[in-house]
């Protein structure tokens, strides 16, 4: 800060009482100023009139009060509020600040030399931001004032806070948002409004529902039949194996246990896995009577999966259970719920609670996004700075001991946004799924959204390279230091991506990859697929002198590269005998004569613009495909277009339960009937190209991205019950819907 700067702040002091004008050390000035100084965050107009250089924006504003009195001795030097926003800033207007864009959503506001600030005064912020702000929960919490020679520190009024009443967390320095004219749609032709109290019963009471039955098994069983005779299962059971060991079923029969049905008892409870059943894969026959239960199942899956299904119905008809005859099997192999804790971090023990919720509504893959351009949460012994550096978000310029924060993460490093998954942790989740009947599939988010691994390794670099060590500090570096390529990622870095044309960069591929297989054998679940994330890779490379031959092979065309990474880690990974999974728009552009067979695609184009495109491209190409369409699957959209409803709204104003119990798998165009455009318009889905005949899906996966989530509480409420939804589509058809593609495999 220059010299006007300190002018500033020392004519803040004048007015003040002679003992609040005490000489304090400067790290206790800082502090005291970052707990008095007022803050407050308002989304004015969703459709403003937009400064020249972005042509789509609104307008929101920071409010910021200075405190009557504070002590001398905040430092003179350096003195800068930062914070975190989600879109880029093509403008700000303000009379004390000018704006420094760090990286990614890291904002600085530097104070105007010159400026004179008074007491008890107060300064709007306007912020031009590009895109739409339609949420109380977009604004980032933790904003920050940092000074030369001192720690950073948070100010107090931008921090958030826990709801006593909800458990959920809340933003108390956001403004309420009740202009729905100017806050609700984008303008023009957007028809989306607030889902209001009254707008809500008019919308359900115009829904139906099937009859109720006495069967309230989740998902819906094939079939179900209740009989004559009561079963008490006060009581306990007896129970029996054969074709599996006990370990196969503990944690199901822990399970029943906790709805009071315990081991031990009298009434028999035998359990048998029959291959040569007519069973196909984790299907089962349950049978309740009174004389006793029997449970024959294709596999152990099928075992556990009948024991949840007599454990809910246990539940529900408590002292006597009616007797019950389940024929059931899955509709999809895949049924997978996909986890977000690199943005921002969650850990083991919510994972675990996780896994629990996933058995008891039979899904069978847990899709762990373990690296991100925000953090890396996954320790890799060979190399422990990546969890080290890049599992932690704090103020440190030079990023050689954290990451710079994002997304609110503030200056210090102790938010339970930070942390990592040691590798004990790690093989404590897979047994547990495993045990569970559920198939962990690690995700590390290459070649884009690599930031905390760039990072990272940048800081390895450094320090080897200091002591002199300079092989081993290029062994695993990331980036061509002679890459004068600028670019823009989606999440606004311009550093976040791999360098594929450095052999450095595959080294740490199958370092990583490697270190992974191994915590899945020391679980005793050999690592069956491999998820390298394969989106969003903005214009890298073009410049690097390491890319200038690959750039070359290729016509000249830098954007090739990616599909080359890809192609080349597949069959890396391939070697080792595990399979490669990714996103579509990235495994898309792939040569499928240079792809394994084996390949699985997650297909995240929106419904009404991409997802049957990529959707049915790549099941033409032979892999499986798992449908994970954003306007269905992404749970951190919010639940309905409304202020008080969190969550990003890129692909959705709304994904409410009803709309994804209702949801069409097998016939994509005909979900235009219950799912709008995300300009709350009704439209048609076209249906191309052709998907050619006997193509099927693999399964349905749920996705919940962490970017506005930082507590487990809001984890758990974004998740349910639209989870529960999506299990039953994944696991049984709808009677009402109408199949236009042919199933995985039928049922029994």
């Amino acid at each position: 800060m220059r010299k006007a700067g300190w002018a500033l702040l020392s004519a803040m002091m004048v007015a003040a009482p002679a003992a609040a004008r005490t000489e304090v050390p400067a790290q206790t000035a800082l502090d005291t100023l970052a707990d008095s100084l007022g803050y407050r965050f308002e989304v004015v107009d969703n459709q403003p009139t937009c400064p020249s250089q972005s042509p789509a924006c609104f307008l929101s504003t920071i409010t910021l009060t200075v405190p009557q009195a504070l002590p001398a001795g905040v430092p003179e030097k350096g003195l800068s509020l930062y914070f975190s926003f989600p879109t880029q800033l093509p403008m700000i207007e303000s009379d004390i600040f000018d704006l420094e864009f760090v990286n990614g959503d890291l904002q600085r506001l530097k104070l105007k030399p010159g400026v004179v600030l008074k007491p008890g005064s107060t300064h709007v912020v306007k912020l031009w931001g590009t895109g739409k702000f339609f949420s109380k929960a977009f604004p980032m919490p933790n904003a920050y004032l940092t000074a030369d020679g001192v720690k950073a520190r948070t100010i107090a009024a931008s921090r958030a806070k826990i709801d006593p009443e909800t458990g959920l967390e809340v933003l108390p320095f956001v403004a309420p948002m009740t202009n729905e004219a100017k806050l609700a749609n984008k303008g023009g032709s957007d028809k989306t409004v607030w889902l209001t109290a009254e707008r809500a019963f008019d919308l359900q009471a115009g829904r139906t529902a099937p009859a109720a039955t006495g069967v309230v098994i989740l998902p819906k069983p094939v079939l179900a039949v209740q009989g004559a005779g009561t079963v008490d299962l006060r009581g306990g059971v007896a129970v029996t194996l054969a074709g599996l060991n006990q370990e196969a079923v503990a944690p199901a029969l822990a399970a029943l246990a906790r709805v009071g049905v315990k081991e031990g008892g009298k009434l028999p409870l035998s359990i048998r896995v029959d291959s040569a059943a007519k069973l196909t894969a984790e299907g089962y026959v349950l049978d309740v009577k009174p004389s006793g239960i029997t449970v024959t199942a294709a596999d152990a899956a099928g075992a556990s999966h009948a024991l949840r299904s007599l454990a809910q119905q246990a539940a529900f008809e408590k002292s006597g259970m009616k007797a019950l005859r389940v024929e059931d099997a899955p509709r999809y192999g895949f049924r997978g719920l996909h986890l977000d804790v690199g943005r921002n971090f969650h850990d083991r023990n919510e994972i675990l609670k996780l896994v629990d919720a996933m058995a008891a509504f039979k899904l069978n893959k847990l899709h762990l996004h373990l690296a991100e351009g925000g953090g890396w949460r996954i320790e890799i012994p060979a190399l422990p700075g990546l969890a080290q550096v890049g599992g932690k978000r704090c103020h440190d310029p030079e990023e050689n001991t954290c990451l710079l924060p994002q997304l609110g993460a503030g200056p210090d490093g102790t938010s339970d946004v930070n942390g990592y998954l040691t590798t004990g942790d790690y093989v404590t989740i897979v047994k547990e799924a495993a045990a569970r009947g559920i198939e962990v599939i690690p995700s590390i988010d290459t070649p884009g959204h690599s930031r905390a691994a760039v990072t990272a390794m940048e800081a390895r670099y450094r320090r080897l390279a200091a002591e002199g060590k300079q092989a081993e500090a290029e062994a695993y570096r990331l980036t061509d230091p002679a890459d004068t390529t600028g670019y823009r990622s989606v999440q606004h870095y311009d550093d976040n991506t791999l360098n594929v044309c450095l052999p450095s960069t595959y080294r740490f591929m199958d370092t990583v990859v490697d270190a992974l297989a191994d915590m899945h054998r020391q679980a005793g679940v050999p690592l069956k697929t491999f998820h390298l994330g394969a989106d969003e890779t903005a214009g890298a490379w073009v410049k690097s002198p390491a890319c200038a031959a690959m750039i070359a092979e290729n016509g000249g065309d830098a954007t090739k590269l990616t599909s080359r990474f890809i192609e080349k880690v597949t069959a890396n990974v391939a070697a080792k005998g595990i399979r490669t999974g990714g996103w579509s728009d990235g495994m898309g552009h792939t040569d499928p004569a240079k792809m394994p067979k084996d390949v699985q695609t997650n297909i995240w184009g929106v419904l009404h613009s991409g997802a049957i495109r990529e959707a049915h491209d790549q099941l033409n190409r032979g892999w499986n495909v798992v449908l994970s369409i954003p306007d269905l699957g992404y749970f951190d959209m919010p639940y309905a277009p409304h202020p008080d409803e969190g969550g990003y709204d890129w692909a959705s104003r709304g994904v409410d339960p009803y709309q994804v119990f209702g949801f069409m798998p097998d016939n994509l165009p005909a979900n235009a009937a219950t799912i709008r455009n995300i300009q709350a318009q009704e439209r048609s889905i076209e249906d191309k190209p052709v998907r050619e005949e006997g193509r099927a899906i693999s399964g349905l996966q749920a996705q919940l991205w962490s970017e506005t989530i930082r507590t487990d509480a809001n984890v758990e409420y974004m998740l349910f019950p639209r989870l529960l939804a999506l299990a039953e589509r994944a696991w049984s058809p709808a009677t009402w819907a109408h199949r236009s593609y042919p199933a995985e495999g039928e049922y029994l």
